[in-house]
């Protein structure tokens, strides 16, 4: 069977944004491209592509100030089948994991990601009305 992959990112940024962007088909699929899933960018940039240390494919653009529409298309042949499962699979605890892992379950040390956890966790805990009701 074929399944179409892709999506469209639209952003508006105030100024020229550096992106580093982790939206293709994981790399271990890409022999199974009917249709290559390249990254469009309008208005054009010069897009760099590379692999980060895990593997995956990665692009870096910068974004101009104003409307940014990133976008791609692809199609995957695939077989249809579950993806093999590790049925023994133990799930550790965080206080199981060693502690040169837990940098990678930290939130960036910056203003923006600070004030998207708390508004998340605030947000999470209004009760939600709805008209009417």
């Amino acid at each position: 069977m074929q399944i179409r992959v892709g999506y469209e990112l639209i952003y508006d940024c105030p100024q020229p944004t550096p992106m580093v962007l982790m939206l293709n088909v994981h790399h271990t699929r890409a022999a199974d491209l009917a249709v290559p899933d390249r990254l469009v960018a309008d208005p054009p940039v010069p897009i760099h592509a590379y692999r980060d240390g895990f593997g995956n494919w990665c692009s870096r653009i910068v974004a101009p100030a104003g409307r940014t529409r990133l976008f791609a298309s692809g199609i995957v042949n695939d077989t249809g089948e579950p993806e093999v499962t590790a049925k023994s699979a133990y799930q550790h605890t965080i206080d199981d994991l060693p502690d040169d892992a837990l940098v990678f379950l930290l939130a960036r040390r910056s203003k923006s990601s600070k004030r998207y956890s708390t508004s998340a966790f605030v947000e999470k805990r209004k009760p939600t009305r709805r008209p009417g009701g």
